[in-house]
């Protein structure tokens, strides 16, 4: 049926200094508890003031932030603009990793969507990478026709260690013999030209320093529509993400965190730093920063993958507590010793990740405060009695991420009207749930995976008829 990978993992254990699984370093320790120290005695010395400067400080970060954005917004034109694929004559051998969990139901359109790849065959090298455990999926896999060139690779079950994603890669990883590797999840639909688009942006880099490509991923509804208001909001957000911030960073030649999916590496640089962290639930964003330690570039594509959107609440709760918990291990991992960021990698983890976080966990308490202000100032009927910089603050604040969102809309082909701008708080604030849900996760299960639920398309998107598998392909 296809390898077992029974130590598919050896030899790829990430850096022990960058391992999300050993938790806070004495520095940090010694830092945090001098800063929880520092504070206690301020306020005991003069809350007023102590809370006033803890305002400021926080006022004054979210300021930088949002200027940070409009920075964005004007480098990030042209930072991924279309390359000229190559011919197909002398392309690299590629690799193609698909890390799958309980995702019967999408094989069929994943198989599909693999199969109009277009890269000659002979050069490709794929592993679906599939759990023992998973009977239905490891079924479905194996009855389901697909290219030639992809195999069947189930992940052996962990002594010990957490059941990961990242470990399911490390899997393939090991098993590859490509020149280049690439991520693909479950519900993608990635650009057929993707693959060379990234052979031709390698190629372009003499120094061989280019050591990961993020293609920009799009949501789009099954049906084409995106009435939902979570999809709407989310769609937004990706693309502010992928369309402006990760190619305005790239262009600023800096790192950033790495999507989970539809990120080209060069396999040697990527084996070289030890593969996927296992232990790290968002072991893209880790790696990223990772590759830039080791003196890597990370670089954007244009041509994109375009996935659906979780449309409940159900299913965004999870996916997106699992991405802020996985910040959090990122954000401790990579602070034990700044030493080797350099001053833009410092500022590049500050400004994606720690923004991230420090927004995350404000947006809830931020409306919730200006409601309250608005609502008793009406009681009494007085005008809101709101102080000017902390009014500006929250005014730049929302007009910066208004702006890169309707950027990212623009370049990703995604609706955003003004009714989508006025309910952005709300959604915004959604974060907040999610943050405290991951602190709390990540002191009681800061290794757990909160996997997020698939779902079949029920017609392609364009309305065209399903792309058949050719007949002479061989299932895996």
């Amino acid at each position: 049926m296809g390898e077992t990978g029974a130590s598919a993992s050896e030899g790829l254990r990430p850096y022990d200094q960058y391992a999300a699984r050993r938790g806070l370093g004495w520095g940090q320790g010694i830092v945090v508890a001098g800063l929880g120290l520092g504070l206690a005695i301020a306020f005991l010395a003069d809350r007023s003031l102590t809370a006033v400067l803890v305002i400021f400080t926080v006022q004054l970060g979210f300021l930088v932030s949002a200027l940070w954005r409009v920075v964005l917004a004007i480098v990030s034109g042209g930072a991924s603009d279309s390359i000229a694929p190559p011919p197909s004559e002398g392309l690299p051998r590629y690799t193609v990793l698909v890390a799958l969990l309980d995702e019967a139901e999408v094989l069929p359109q994943l198989m599909e969507r693999l199969a109009a790849i277009d890269y000659p065959p002979d050069r490709l090298d794929g592993f679906l990478i599939l759990e023992a455990h998973d009977y239905e999926t490891i079924a479905a896999a194996a009855a389901c026709p697909a290219p030639s060139w992809l195999k069947i690779l189930v992940a052996p079950e962990p002594e010990a260690g957490p059941r990961t994603k990242p470990r399911a890669l490390n899997c393939g990883l090991a098993a590859s013999t490509g020149d280049l590797v690439t991520v693909y999840d479950a519900e993608d639909d990635p650009d057929p030209l993707q693959l060379r688009e990234a052979v031709a942006r390698f190629a372009r880099d003499r120094s061989r320093s280019l050591w990961a490509l993020q293609a920009p991923l799009r949501i789009r509804s099954p049906d084409g529509t995106r009435r939902r208001f979570l999809d709407r909001q989310f769609a937004v957000e990706y693309a502010s993400l992928f369309e402006v911030t990760l190619p305005g960073m790239a262009r600023l030649g800096m790192p950033f965190p790495l999507g989970g999916t539809s990120n080209h590496f060069r396999a040697d640089a990527l084996k070289a730093v030890g593969g996927w962290d296992a232990h790290n639930v968002t072991e893209d964003a880790d790696l990223g920063f990772r590759l830039w330690r080791a003196g890597g570039r990370l670089g954007v594509l244009s041509r994109p993958t375009y996935e659906p959107p979780p449309s409940t609440l159900a299913d965004w709760l999870p996916q997106r507590t699992r991405w802020l918990k996985g910040f959090m291990q990122t954000w401790g991992v990579h602070t034990r010793d700044v030493r080797g960021l350099g001053l833009r990698g410092g500022l590049a983890l500050t400004l994606t990740l720690g923004a991230s976080l420090a927004a995350a966990s404000a947006h809830a308490v931020a409306l919730a405060w200006v409601a309250a202000t608005v609502a008793l100032a009406w009681a009494a009927g007085l005008p809101p009695d709101t102080p000017p910089f902390a009014l500006g603050v929250l005014t730049v604040g929302t007009a910066a991420a208004w702006l890169s969102g309707l950027i990212g809309a623009r370049r990703a082909g995604v609706s955003y009207t003004a009714t989508d701008m006025l309910l952005a708080p709300v959604y915004w604030s959604l974060l907040s749930l999610a943050f405290y849900h991951a602190l709390w996760r990540l002191i009681v299960e800061p290794f757990a995976w909160d996997k997020t639920r698939h779902r079949a398309d029920p017609q392609r998107v364009d309305g065209s008829p399903s792309i058949a598998v050719d007949a002479g392909r061989e299932a895996a």
